[in-house]
């Protein structure tokens, strides 16, 4: 016979504006399976408190004095496994996300955020599923993209035109040479332009050369 767990989900804020603490407080008091135990003003301090208030999920801000939100993630995921993370913040710039996401917290939430999806991710993380804003993704989605060199995901064929465009052939020439429709070429000829971000044969043409994808 399973036993289901009612004991509620150990909650610690870490915010350095002490209305932002309380207001969070506010909003998860109406939830009985969420129980704030602790609160603190920087990481340094959160790292301090976690042996004492052995928090489940921290409710972490990313820029704060003295110890930083991402800092305080890393050293209380390395110190605590256990304790799961969310980067509660105002702000989504690229390099925020990042550091958020890399030193390990789970989630990634604007402060926004409505208290039921506050209180849904707070579940999610203590069960090890990940929430994360849906700005903040687009954010990682576009950094990830960016790591990978200009025209990496080209086809072979679209190479192969490529270096047509670069020669300077026309779309009747290229389709004769390929046993293609025109219509076809022209296809792939907007799909290059498309993934080079390349408004036109020519710009498409001078970045092929530039970055030496062909």
């Amino acid at each position: 016979m399973v036993i289901k767990d009612t004991n509620p989900i150990r909650v610690m804020i870490v915010d350095d504006h002490l209305m932002v603490r309380d207001g969070l407080k506010v909003f998860l008091s109406v939830y009985d399976d969420v129980k704030v135990v602790g609160e603190a003003q920087d990481g340094e301090q959160a790292l301090s408190l976690c042996p004492h208030v052995r928090p489940d999920v921290i409710l972490m801000d990313i820029l704060m004095p003295n110890m930083d939100g991402p800092t305080a993630t890393q050293r209380i995921r390395d110190d605590y496994p256990s304790i799961q993370v969310i980067a509660l913040t105002s702000f989504v710039e690229g390099d925020l996300v990042q550091k958020a996401i890399q030193s390990g917290a789970i989630g990634y939430l604007l402060k926004d955020v409505h208290s039921d999806n506050l209180a849904r991710a707070i579940r999610d993380a203590h069960s090890g599923r990940a929430t994360i804003d849906s700005s903040a993704a687009q954010i990682l989605v576009e950094t990830v993209q960016q790591s990978y060199p200009l025209g990496h995901d080209l086809t072979d064929r679209e190479r192969e035109i490529l270096d047509l465009i670069v020669a300077g052939k026309t779309n009747k020439e290229i389709a004769e040479q390929f046993t293609l429709s025109v219509g076809t070429v022209r296809f792939h000829v907007s799909n290059i332009l498309s993934k080079l971000g390349a408004s036109n044969r020519t710009e498409a043409a001078s970045l092929a050369l530039h970055h030496k994808i062909v």
